[in-house]
């Protein structure tokens, strides 16, 4: 055989190799689905849930694979001593992350509401991995920058999964308080009987019980009318009275309330059940109050809960309503509006009106205290089971679930136990990760459907341009120069909380490369009304850019063949024009 040809045909296999191209007839192993990764860089399943150790896997991943894209940083440390880890994620190439308007994201401030942690890396990865593909994210991430925080709660995450606890627990985070009273603290958390890792319910027969097992599912204890004798009692959460004290389970983790710790509209517990000490108090809300602080380009926010399949947003409690306003309102409006189309199930709700009083919550913080349009989004839905929407613990519609969907993985079948304090007993029910938590098939769906909506979210935080420049010739070589600033998005630069109360600088419009004698804004072209800035008159302060609408500015100069003008707004961005 000829070398050349030999040598040729090794070339040939190894740039094939290199350049990952199938060799002649080999057949593509994938074929494309629309709006998602076809073969991504970071092979993640989005159909399980991941310890606070494979979160932050994920997190270095995508930052290793994409570091002009995405920065990992550690913005402080857990009550356990865990990193709070947040990724930047942006267009590097397009400028300063700080400098562009910005969309904060977290998940799992309540540790047992773990799907917020998936949604939010679910965005960081769509976002980096669809960077090259769609035009859209390309352009979405040379204008814009995501702060993504997976998990508030990194400690109490890693209790609920790897630890016995119920579907409810704990909803706080490690912290061990003394819960009953009885000068101790924690002594006596759940006991996990069969050793399962899940907190079920335990039953007993009794000639006094009300309750009885459904002949045509033996899984369901269904209540007898009032006139007939059941056989079973309730006993409660699996577990025994640890303390001796005649409870069960009456002190375990907690209990403190995460999202009740917010430095807006706080009161202390004996108002506020679950506040602890006093704002801020504990270290991974105060790692993220601190974060935010430091970011001012921070427009927009979404936080993520479960369940109930809603778009939240403030106030949390009747008496902090006027702190809403109208214009403020109509925007909020506006973007819920789009999310309750995109989210099939989900309804846009108002906290107080439509659920409870939160006082001390981080939605009432992020918009009164920093002017941030910010929701919380209530993860899960029944809806999403057989599009019937029978509610949150609907026993048959989840029995039905777990029959025909899960096909029985997510019941513990009742057995028998010689129970220390009550004898003979039964445990059984659902498990932790069912009810709450999303089932793996369902759980890629509403991440996307989720982050969609905070991509539309982040699409509308303010984007400026300088889309006119007017010059009028004054005589004496002198100037006049009109330029008119567009926000492009449906958020304005400053939100009327920020405006209120001054939260955040003015809008800076400045001119440079001429002399200039007097600069103004002009607030009626027509009529040539203006508001003129006698000093520093270079730049001109501008209140607010409202979304959708223009603002112009006006200076007279003298020289200055070649100029330039720039725009810089802490939530608006950069935009530069020259002559």
């Amino acid at each position: 055989m000829n070398l050349k040809y030999i040598q040729s045909t090794i070339l040939l296999a190894i740039l094939s190799f290199l350049l990952n191209i199938a060799p002649a007839g080999a057949q593509e192993k994938f074929f494309r689905a629309i709006g998602t990764p076809h073969q991504p860089e970071v092979q993640v399943s989005w159909n399980r849930y991941y310890t606070y150790e494979g979160m932050v896997d994920i997190m270095e991943k995508i930052a290793k694979a994409y570091p002009e894209l995405a920065k990992m940083e550690s913005i402080g440390k857990s009550y356990e001593g865990r990193d709070i880890y947040v990724l930047t994620i942006s267009d590097f190439n397009t400028g300063n992350p700080s400098k562009k308007p910005a969309m904060y994201i977290d998940g799992n401030i309540h540790s047992n509401e773990i799907q917020g942690t998936e949604f939010s890396l679910y965005t960081a990865w769509y976002l980096t991995e669809m960077f090259d593909e769609l035009d859209f994210i390309k352009e979405l991430l040379e204008d814009k920058t995501f702060y993504i925080n997976p998990s508030i709660n990194p400690d109490a995450r890693n209790d609920f999964m790897n630890q016995p606890n119920t579907p409810h627990s704990p909803r706080s985070g490690m912290i061990v308080l003394d819960n009953d009273g009885d000068g101790e603290a924690g002594e006596d958390g759940f006991d996990d009987i069969n050793e399962d890792n899940h907190i079920t319910m335990m039953i007993r027969k009794s000639p006094t019980g009300r309750y009885i097992k459904d002949p045509r599912d033996d899984r369901k204890l269904i209540r007898v009318e009032a006139e007939e004798k059941g056989e079973y009692e309730m006993l409660g959460y699996e577990g025994i009275d640890t303390d001796g004290d005649g409870e069960v389970n009456e002190d375990g983790i907690g209990y403190y309330d995460p999202n009740r710790d917010w430095g807006w509209k706080w009161q202390p517990d004996y108002i506020q059940r679950g506040a602890y000490k006093y704002p801020f108090s504990l270290p991974e809300n105060r790692a993220i109050m601190e974060f935010v602080m430091k970011h001012p380009n921070i427009a927009g926010a979404q936080t993520y809960h479960n369940y109930g399949g809603m778009i939240l947003r403030g106030p949390g409690a009747e008496e902090d309503a006027e702190t809403y306003n109208s214009d403020d309102v109509e925007i909020y409006d506006a973007i819920a509006r789009k999310g309750e189309e995109m989210i099939p199930g989900y309804r846009y709700l108002v906290v107080y009106k439509d659920l409870y009083s939160v006082f001390g919550g981080e939605l009432d913080w992020f918009y009164g205290g920093r002017g941030i349009y910010t929701y919380s989004n209530e993860l899960m839905v029944s809806y999403l089971y057989f599009h019937e929407n029978k509610g949150r613990g609907n026993q048959d519609e989840e029995l039905k679930v777990d029959r025909y969907l899960t096909f029985g993985d997510a019941f513990v079948d009742w057995e028998e136990y010689d129970h220390p304090q009550y004898g003979k007993i039964e445990i059984g029910g659902f498990k932790k990760n069912f009810g709450r938590a999303h089932p793996g098939f369902l759980l890629e769906q509403d991440a996307h459907r989720n982050m969609a909506f905070s991509i539309y979210h982040a699409y509308h935080t303010p984007k400026l341009s300088i889309t006119e420049v007017k010059e009028e010739n004054l005589g004496g070589g002198l100037k006049q120069v009109t330029a008119t600033i567009y926000n492009e998005r449906l958020m304005p630069t400053h939100s009327s909380q920020d405006l209120k109360h001054n939260i955040e600088r003015p809008d800076y419009v400045s001119i440079s490369g001429a002399k200039v004698l007097a600069g103004m804004v002009v607030n009626d072209e027509d009529f040539n009304k203006v508001e003129e800035q006698e000093v520093n008159p270079e730049t001109i302060k501008v209140e607010n850019v409202p979304g959708m609408e223009v603002v112009k500015v006006r200076w007279i100069i003298s020289g200055g063949r070649n100029y330039s003008i720039k725009v810089d707004s802490a939530k608006g961005g950069i935009a530069e024009w020259e002559s």
